[in-house]
């Protein structure tokens, strides 16, 4: 009878489909099995990955290791998916490695592996682990020696997230009078507040939607080649990842260097980086730890759009994400009456009414 329970379980398998016994090394009877290697990873990496946030820090930890000291965190999402660019000016890689980096074992630490405190980096196992639970992952531009540009999408429906992902968290102190995370919803920009804070003095960690990365990038970074060097680039995509923003000479340019580097931007946002109306971020660590001097433990604010105290007081992160929110919805009416934005959404609060304004330019 056990026998009949116990057959062969490489015949079993290989009469249900086939495939089931590439994942086998060995049939140990009794019900036991040794996996192939090739499928203990594949279940690890779906282990390792249980959120969007586990990506972020992933790939934090990947561009740190890579020795960057500017880390871009681009993230936005539309409908049920999660886009997260992250760029840096870190060693970078050769072009035939692009691919090859998301393949499992595949590292530059062959001599040194990295304890922190989300656990061991280093086994050549993060860019895989993301690419298996990830809809795509790819690195999208890198420059030896000039940083890179990495892009993963996700569906949220599959690899869930923190439902609220505008607010900050707030500052507190730990028992060594250090600035840490106190509280907060657990989300992407808590992630990254948390890197930021474990890495200060080693990098400086920007996080926000596409257009503010851009923008930031442009007016943060200064290109290291002397002037009379740069005259005669012909090329943009020839240099450092980051050095290109600064260095776009309109907003076509920069729609092109944006795009390039994993950036969904249009040639209207462009304009309004180039124009000032879409201003440049304060780093994570700069930021939560002028909060903290300030004595509040939240973030300062930049504006207040709330306008009336009297009455319903909008955070600035949510009403930044709302007018992202108005802004892409406006596209429908833009489509069918051939309207342009003119500047981005403007919201009011008076008493209990929220009101929304958008200028806009018509088709000449």
């Amino acid at each position: 009878m056990l026998e009949s329970r116990t057959e062969d379980l490489t015949s079993f398998v290989e009469r249900m489909g086939g495939d089931k016994a590439l994942r086998i090394e060995e049939n140990l009877g009794q019900g036991f099995v040794r996996l192939r290697v090739a499928e203990a990873e594949r279940r690890q990496a779906a282990h390792d990955i249980r959120c969007s946030e586990d990506i972020v820090i992933e790939m934090l930890r990947n561009a740190r290791d890579a020795h960057a000291s500017n880390i871009f965190v681009a993230t936005s999402r539309v409908g049920t998916e999660r886009i997260v660019t992250v760029l840096d000016d870190g060693d970078g890689m050769p072009r035939e490695m692009r691919g090859r980096v998301f393949d499992a074992r595949v590292t530059s630490k062959l001599d040194s592996v990295r304890m922190d405190r989300w656990g061991v980096h280093g086994r050549g196992m993060a860019l895989y682990s993301i690419r298996e639970n990830a809809l795509s992952a790819e690195v999208v531009d890198s420059v030896i020696d000039g940083g890179s540009a990495l892009r993963v999408v996700t569906d949220t429906d599959a690899l869930p997230e923190r439902a609220d992902q505008s607010s900050w968290p707030v500052m507190g102190t730990d028992e060594q009078g250090q600035p840490c995370v106190e509280r907060g919803p657990h989300n992407i920009v808590r992630t990254c507040c948390e890197f930021a804070l474990e890495e200060r003095g080693g990098c400086e960690v920007y996080v926000g939607s596409p257009a503010e990365v851009a923008s930031t990038a442009r007016a943060r970074i200064r290109p290291a080649l002397p002037a009379a060097d740069l005259m005669l680039v012909d090329d943009l995509s020839a240099l450092p990842v980051l050095d290109r923003f600064h260095l776009a000479s309109d907003a076509r340019e920069l729609v092109q260097v944006a795009v390039g580097c994993g950036l969904e931007l249009s040639e209207r946002t462009a304009h309004r980086i180039l124009s000032g109306a879409i201003k440049p971020l304060t780093s994570i660590a700069g930021r939560l730890t002028r909060a903290r001097r300030e004595g509040t433990g939240q973030p300062a604010r930049v504006t207040d759009l709330s306008r009336d105290r009297r009455g319903l007081r909008l955070a600035d992160e949510d009403a930044r994400e709302f007018q992202r929110m108005l802004e892409r919805d406006f596209e429908f009416i833009a489509r069918r009456y051939y309207l342009t934005l003119a500047a981005e959404p403007r919201l009011r609060v008076s008493g209990n009414r929220l009101s929304v304004t958008f200028e806009y330019e018509g088709e000449d």
